[in-house]
């Protein structure tokens, strides 16, 4: 039976975006033809979580309602360098704790993580969905994998747009930074485009 994750930040005893975390767990039971869900912020009470800072509440769970949960403490990463990667069948339309494609994946390039490329589109990396800056303004691709919780809430707040991100014409946007539960807009490290290593003028992306 497959297994499903959802990563919650929990940040000075609070838990965010709850509502789009039990959304997304409630459309995956209903997808799978499985009535109910698990209740996530009862699942947070239980944990009777007392300590101040930033941790990562992972939560593992199957269409049986079994989980497991673990709370990490959390520090968001600075990455050295990225490299596009063709792979134009993946589908990650739900969060399925099976991750080997993506490792798969990583483990072919040569940086310390990847953008997957679909049909010549701009999608996620292995972890975060991407913004990207052209002027001013932040968008993200209307091709991502899994439309993460972060990337719905800044859509609703309008603090970005979405537009159609290709490899022709990555280059036009200057900068680009990653989003996911954990990382939020504005709240982590913003990289020049040329932190992608393999930009299509400069040599061939990796094709998987």
């Amino acid at each position: 039976m497959s297994r499903f994750i959802e990563s919650i930040k929990i940040e000075d005893q609070k838990a965010f975006l709850l509502d789009l975390h039990q959304k997304r767990v409630n459309q995956t039971f209903a997808h799978f033809g499985k009535e109910g869900s698990i209740d996530l912020a009862k699942i947070f009470k239980n944990l009777e979580h007392d300590e101040d800072g930033l941790y990562k509440l992972r939560i593992v769970y199957d269409l049986d309602k079994k989980f497991t949960t673990q709370l990490i403490p959390y520090a968001i990463p600075e990455i050295e360098n990225f490299q596009l990667v063709e792979n134009n069948s993946y589908d990650y339309s739900f969060k399925f704790e099976d991750r080997k494609e993506f490792e798969r994946m990583k483990a072919k390039a040569k940086t310390e993580e990847i953008i997957v490329v679909k049909n010549n589109h701009i999608t996620d990396t292995s972890y975060t969905n991407i913004l990207f800056l052209k002027g001013k303004e932040w968008f993200t691709p209307t091709t991502y994998l899994l439309n993460g919780v972060m990337r719905q809430h800044l859509l609703h707040e309008k603090k970005i747009k979405e537009t159609e991100i290709t490899l022709q014409n990555i280059k036009e946007f200057s900068h680009f930074q990653l989003i996911n539960a954990m990382n939020d807009f504005d709240d982590m490290f913003i990289y020049p485009i040329e932190r992608i290593v393999n930009l299509p003028e400069s040599s061939d992306y990796l094709d998987v």
